[in-house]
């Protein structure tokens, strides 16, 4: 089974995510995609896969989103996507691709939605916020 995460070390919600999979047992291929970006066909297929369009994915805090113009309108999707890929810290993150999914993981916890194994037990986010475990079915 391959799970990957399109990941930023730098995001406490990215390493969240990332310590969640790695706690249902899995150990994941990890894309740092500031450093290797997706290509344009790999992003749209991403959005696709998880039902929004660019704009949702477009990341506002810490990003060029403000002076670039981001907000407005005037963008259209193929627009947004040539900015991402300009400047990969537009991407939204964590991203994770399972078997069963793929997911815009915010917050972290969402990406138990998707997880083969989504019985983690107790987890205790970076910030000491604790995702209580799930039952089990």
């Amino acid at each position: 089974m391959t799970i990957t995460i399109y990941h930023n070390p730098a995001c406490g919600t990215s390493r969240n995510t990332l310590a969640m999979i790695r706690q249902s047992g899995e150990e994941p291929e990890v894309i740092a995609y500031l450093k290797t970006p997706p290509s344009r066909a790999t992003l749209v297929d991403l959005m696709k896969r998880m039902g929004i369009v660019p704009r949702e994915l477009l990341r506002q805090k810490g990003t060029p989103y403000a002076e670039l113009d981001l907000g407005n309108p005037k963008w259209n999707d193929d627009q947004l996507i040539d900015f991402m890929l300009k400047h990969p810290i537009l991407i939204n993150r964590p991203i994770v691709v399972t078997p069963l999914g793929v997911k815009l993981c915010r917050p972290s916890e969402a990406v138990l939605d998707i997880l083969p194994n989504p019985h983690i037990g107790s987890f205790t986010k970076e910030d000491g916020e604790v995702v209580p475990s799930r039952k089990t079915a």
